[in-house]
């Protein structure tokens, strides 16, 4: 099979290429447009394979869409281009509406113009994968509750908004156009190649350099961590086993606060770098709280067991052993890591509005 992948140079994205270049005979066409969260470096080890194409492409672009279509011939989209960061949806919503709203539709339009057109055979074959957030669903407080696929929707932020809205299109597309998409939810990912805007990466690298690890709040907002090496086995499992029309939950059952997921960083760091910055006695001295972010939700957990029971994924990962890997990778990639930072991104703080409270 033939995929088109969007998004496919950042975090996620890059991961399910390596996986499909790495462990299936399929061929990949990677579309991007290399905002500042795409990194081609991330696919440095795949990118000289024959099956792989890079395509520099913004999918609110609709005449290149059409020409990577009518060019490549794909079997299957994997949607996985979006902004994709909370902090950054709060202080500059408009490039979420656009991308993830306006890049939807597009993508959607284009692809279905395209399956129209496909013989019969390879009509029903195409598959178009969407992959979304479960920050879609809103807040689960407290108790035991966990996300299922059919709660009801309730984003906090402009960028769970955005995925919630695309979400939307997709499944209308299908109810209206019969157009063979598939919804996926995943839980949040970390490991190799994760920008350093997000919690982990910014954690290790902070204390790497005895700056500040900023806490928001009282840190005890929980999430359901997923090693991004599972979540691509998962994606992959999906578009081509899942069931057209269907939605499927993904999660790594690790379902840690914030201060536990930076507790956890310094304990790695004491054991695998002992020798620390100047005048740090203990990475954990380092963790610093800071006025909450706007809007922030309480917790997340996923109900995974739909994609286990029917389409036969488990996460592989630990949380103890995907952190270790996570940590173990950051710090012999220190070139990688490196670039992007001295990019567009300096470890800022994002998400704070004018007047919060502090």
């Amino acid at each position: 099979m033939k995929f088109l992948i969007t998004g496919g140079a950042g975090f996620i994205g890059s991961a399910v290429i390596r996986h499909i270049l790495k462990n299936t005979d399929n061929s990949v066409v990677n579309v991007d447009c290399l905002t500042y969260a795409g990194n081609l470096a991330s696919l440095s080890d795949i990118d000289q394979d024959a099956r792989y194409v890079f395509e520099l492409v913004n999918i609110c672009d609709l005449a290149e869409l059409e020409r990577v279509f009518t060019e490549h011939k794909p079997d299957a989209v994997m949607h996985l281009a979006a902004e994709s960061h909370v902090d950054r949806s709060i202080t500059g919503p408009a490039a979420f509406i656009q991308t993830n709203i306006v890049g939807t539709f597009t993508l959607l339009e284009v692809a279905r113009a395209y399956w129209q057109q496909l013989p019969d055979t390879a009509k029903q074959v195409f598959r178009f994968h969407h992959i979304s957030t479960d920050e879609v669903y809103g807040d689960l407080e407290g108790g035991d509750d966990l996300f299922i696929e059919t709660m009801p929707y309730q984003p906090s932020s402009p960028y769970s908004a955005s995925k919630a809205s695309s979400d939307h299109l997709v499944r209308a597309w299908t109810r209206t156009y019969g157009f063979p998409a598939i919804v996926t939810n995943c839980s949040n990912n970390y490991g190799p190649y994760h920008f350093p805007e997000k919690l982990i990466p910014l954690m290790i690298l902070n204390a790497l350099e005895g700056k500040p690890l900023p806490v928001y709040g009282d840190g005890m907002q929980i999430r359901d961590w997923l090693y991004v090496e599972d979540h691509a086995r998962a994606l992959y499992k999906v578009v081509t086993e899942g069931v057209v029309g269907e939605t499927y939950n993904i999660g790594g059952h690790n379902e840690k606060a914030n201060i536990e997921v930076v507790n956890t960083i310094c304990s790695l760091l004491e054991e695998l770098v002992p020798h620390k910055p100047q005048g740090v006695a203990l990475y954990a001295d380092l963790i610093t709280k800071v006025a909450d972010r706007p809007g922030h939700d309480v917790r997340y957990a996923i109900d995974a067991s739909k994609i286990e029971h029917e389409l036969g994924w488990t996460p592989q990962e630990t949380f103890e052993s995907g952190m270790r890997k996570t940590v173990e990778w950051y710090l012999a990639n220190k070139q990688w890591w490196s670039r992007v930072l001295d990019g567009s991104y300096a470890g800022e703080r994002l998400g704070s509005l004018t007047g919060a409270v502090k």
